[in-house]
């Protein structure tokens, strides 16, 4: 049986999957952005390459970060962390000594 250290990494890989992979759309976004921008104002230009260059690799970090969110939820560590309980308490029963 895995430690409950393994399952709650597992779920904080997963948080900052989510996260990260919401900031590589947002930065893909604004690189398609910037090289439209470029695009439009001179076709060609060291800009408007840079733009494209930048576009592509925040696109493949978005696609890898993607592939490893979508392997982590199909290996069963998507689902969301139990609550946290205090152990569970046995019922005490009170030896009393025969008298």
């Amino acid at each position: 049986m895995a430690p409950n250290t393994d399952h709650a990494e597992a779920v904080r890989a997963v948080r900052q999957l989510r996260r990260i992979r919401t900031l590589y759309a947002g930065g893909a976004l604004l690189w398609a952005a910037s090289a439209a921008w470029g695009g439009w104002d001179d076709p060609g230009s060291r800009q408007m390459w840079v733009s494209v260059l930048f576009l592509a690799v925040f696109t493949g970090l978005l696609a890898v970060t993607s592939l490893w969110l979508w392997r982590q939820e199909a290996a069963g560590t998507g689902r969301p962390a139990p609550a946290h309980h205090a152990a569970q308490r046995r019922m005490v029963w009170r030896r009393h000594a025969d008298a």
